[in-house]
């Protein structure tokens, strides 16, 4: 009996089967991963000899590294302290005054400055020579000012 596919099927060639045959069986292994493929073991060269007439190799030159020089210690970060106070116009006159004369002098200086000089100043002296000259200050009355109308 005959088929329906061997009606259809045209003739085909002995070279065009084998082609056809190898094809098919080639897709068929193709997605087929169980197949275990041996590869041979890979030679390791063998160290070279050295005779009387070969040359050694050539040791690479050493490097010396240069020291960066020694960055002199940072001073630590005074930390600063904000405040605020009350004086008198006239002292604070004066605070413009000792200005001028530090720009006189060929220094020039901020009010921070000139109030840190005289903590200085005061600092150097003596208990009675301190006493005295806390004594000559007029105490003032603590907190803000009242707001004039």
């Amino acid at each position: 009996m005959t088929t329906d596919a061997t009606i259809k099927a045209k003739p085909q060639t002995a070279t065009a089967q084998k082609k056809s045959v190898t094809a098919s069986v080639v897709k068929d292994a193709a997605p087929k991963t169980s197949a275990i493929k041996k590869t041979a073991p890979v030679a390791q060269p063998s160290p070279t000899k050295t005779t009387a007439n070969s040359v050694p190799k050539a040791t690479a030159p050493t490097i010396i590294k240069q020291t960066k020089p020694v960055k002199p210690a940072k001073p630590k970060k005074v930390k600063m302290v904000r405040d605020s106070m009350s004086i008198p116009k006239d002292e604070y006159a004066v605070l413009e005054t000792l200005k001028l004369r530090a720009i006189a002098l060929g220094l020039p200086a901020k009010k921070t400055e000139v109030l840190r000089a005289g903590i200085k100043a005061l600092s150097a002296l003596s208990d009675a020579a301190l006493l005295t000259a806390l004594k000559a200050v007029p105490s003032l009355k603590t907190g803000r000012p009242a707001k004039n109308a």
